[in-house]
C-alpha cells in the first residue's frame, strides 16, 4: 500500500535515510533563523534591519512557513522510513515515528524555540486540513484494495477468524476501560462511549500495512498470505462499521437522536453495498476514459465523505465506503492504486503523522505512564493473538500457522492512528491515554516482523 523509498543503483535504504536526514538539516537550520529573527525574544526592529531579516519575515508568511513545514516533515519522514526499512521494518513505521518526533513530545521538549517557530499554533489549521484530505484519499484507496470478492473462497474461515480477532480484543479492551475510566475518562464523556471506543481501538488491524509486510516477506501468494488478507479485509470492513455505529451513538444528544443516527448509518452502508457496489462491478473502462472515471470516483468519495460528516460519523467513513464500492471492479481499483496512492502516500500521509505528533502535549507522557503503556500493549497483543489463534485452531489450521496468522492480525499501523485521532477529535480520549495508545499502535506494528521471525525459527 505504501510507497517505499526508491533506492536506485547501489544505494541502500540506510544511505538514503541519512541523505534525507542530512537534507532535512537545511530547512531545520532555516527554522532556527526564523526562530531567531521572528520568534519570541527576537532582536529589535533596528537590529533586524541591520541583520537583513527581510528573508525571515517572508519565511514567516503563511505560504513560506507552510512550504518550510512540508520540506521538514517530508525529509524527516522519508529519512526515518528508509532507516527503519534497513532494519527490516516497513518504511511506514519510520514515517509514523518521525511524525511523533516532530511534535511537542520530542522536538518541543529538546528545542522548544525551534519547534515554536516551525509549528506555531496559528499555522496548524491549514496543515491539519491538508492532512485530513490525505487521510480521505488514503481511505479511498484502502477501501478499494479490500476486494471483498476475494473473501468468497474463504468465507467461513475468514468470517470466523476475523470476527474472533475483533471480539476478543474488544471485550478485553472494554474490561481495561473499567480500570482506565476513573483517571483517563474525559470530563463529560460517559463510561459507555469511552469503553466502546477503547474496545474498538484494541480491535483494529491495519490492512494496508499488512499488505506491505506480506509483500516485503514474499508470502503474499502463499496460503498464509491469502488467508491473512481475507481475514484482515473482512475484519477491517466489520470494525469500521462498528466504529461508525459507535461514533454515531457517541455524537448523538439523546436516545432519539442516537437511534436516528444509527438508522441513517445502516441505510448509507446498505445503499453503498447494495446499489453502488454492484453498479461499479458491471462497468467497463473504455480506452482514453480513465481520467473521467478517476474524476467521477473522486467526486463520489468527496460526496460520500460529506454525507457521513453531515450524519455525524465523520467524513473518513464516507471515503472508505466509496473505496469499498469501487473494489469490485478490478480496472477501477488498479486506476486508484496507480493514480491516487502515490500522491497520498508520498506527500499527504506524512502530514497526518505529523499532525498526530503535533496533537500531543510535551507533558502528555509521565513516568507513571510507563506501566500503563506496558499494560495496554500486553492487552492489545494478547487479545489479537488469542482471538485469532483460538478461532484458527478451531477451524483446523495447524498450530504454528495459527500463531503466525495471529501475529499478522496484530498489525495496527496507520489505521489505528486514524481511529485514535478520530477519538481525540471527538473528545473520547484525553491527552495521556491518546499518547499511550499511539505508542501501542507503533509497538504492535513494529513487533510483527520480529515475532514472525521468532515463530519461523522455532518451526522444528
Amino acid at each position: 500500500m505504501f510507497m517505499d523509498v526508491q533506492t536506485g543503483g547501489s544505494a541502500t535504504p540506510m544511505k538514503w535515510g541519512w541523505r534525507y536526514l542530512a537534507w532535512a538539516a537545511v530547512p531545520l537550520a532555516i527554522g532556527l533563523v526564523l526562530a531567531h529573527y521572528a520568534g519570541p525574544g527576537a532582536p529589535s526592529v533596528a537590529a533586524k534591519a541591520e541583520a537583513g531579516s527581510d528573508w525571515a519575515h517572508h519565511l514567516a508568511s503563511p505560504l513560506g512557513l507552510f512550504l518550510l513545514q512540508l520540506l521538514v516533515l517530508l525529509l524527516v519522514a522519508k529519512g526515518a522510513g528508509a532507516l527503519l526499512k534497513h532494519f527490516g521494518q516497513p518504511a511506514v513505521i519510520g514515517e509514523m515515528a518521525a511524525g511523533l518526533m516532530m511534535g511537542p513530545l520530542v522536538l518541543g521538549s529538546l528545542l522548544p524555540q525551534l519547534h515554536g517557530a516551525l509549528f506555531p499554533a496559528a499555522s496548524l489549521g491549514p496543515l491539519g486540513m491538508l492532512s485530513q484530505l490525505g487521510v480521505l484519499m488514503f481511505l479511498l484507496v484502502a477501501g478499494a484494495e479490500l476486494d471483498l470478492g476475494a473473501v468468497r473462497g474463504r468465507r467461513t474461515f475468514a468470517f470466523t477468524v476475523s470476527h474472533a480477532s475483533i471480539a476478543v480484543p474488544f471485550v478485553m479492551g472494554v474490561g481495561l476501560a473499567i480500570w482506565l475510566y476513573p483517571e483517563h475518562g474525559p470530563q463529560g464523556v460517559g463510561f459507555t462511549a469511552f469503553a466502546l471506543f477503547v474496545g474498538i481501538s484494541m480491535s483494529i488491524t491495519a490492512f494496508p500495512v499488512l499488505l506491505r509486510i506480506l509483500a516485503d516477506r514474499g508470502i503474499t501468494q502463499t496460503p498464509l498470505g491469502q488467508t491473512s488478507i481475507a481475514c484482515a479485509a473482512l475484519g477491517d470492513a466489520t470494525a469500521w462499521c462498528m466504529l461508525a455505529l459507535i461514533v454515531a451513538a457517541a455524537q448523538a444528544t439523546g436516545w432519539l437522536s442516537a437511534s436516528l443516527n444509527l438508522v441513517c448509518v445502516l441505510l448509507f452502508i446498505a445503499v453503498m453495498l447494495g446499489a453502488v457496489e454492484p453498479w461499479f462491478a458491471r462497468q467497463q473502462i473504455a480506452p482514453g476514459r480513465e481520467g473521467r472515471w478517476l474524476l467521477g470516483i473522486l467526486l463520489l468519495s468527496l460526496a460520500s465523505a460529506l454525507v457521513t460528516e453531515v450524519l455525524g460519523i465523520h467524513a473518513l467513513f464516507g471515503a472508505f465506503a466509496a473505496g469499498v464500492a469501487v473494489s469490485s471492479n478490478t480496472q477501477l481499483r488498479e486506476l486508484l492504486v496507480a493514480k491516487v496512492e502515490p500522491f497520498a502516500a508520498t506527500l499527504l500521509l506524512p502530514l497526518f503523522f505529523a499532525m498526530t505528533g503535533l496533537r500531543m502535549r510535551a507533558d502528555a507522557l509521565q513516568t507513571s505512564d510507563i506501566l500503563l503503556c506496558v499494560v495496554v500493549i500486553v492487552v492489545a497483543t494478547a487479545g489479537k493473538l488469542l482471538g485469532t489463534w483460538s478461532a484458527a485452531r478451531s477451524t483446523g489450521m495447524e498450530n504454528r500457522e495459527a500463531w503466525r496468522l495471529g501475529v499478522l492480525m496484530n498489525t495496527r499501523g496507520l489505521m489505528e492512528l486514524i481511529v485514535l485521532n478520530l477519538g481525540y477529535e471527538l473528545g473520547l480520549l484525553g491527552d495521556r491515554l491518546f499518547a499511550v495508545l499511539v505508542i501501542m499502535a507503533l509497538v504492535t506494528t513494529a513487533m510483527t516482523g520480529p515475532l514472525l521471525n521468532l515463530i519461523e525459527r522455532r518451526k522444528a
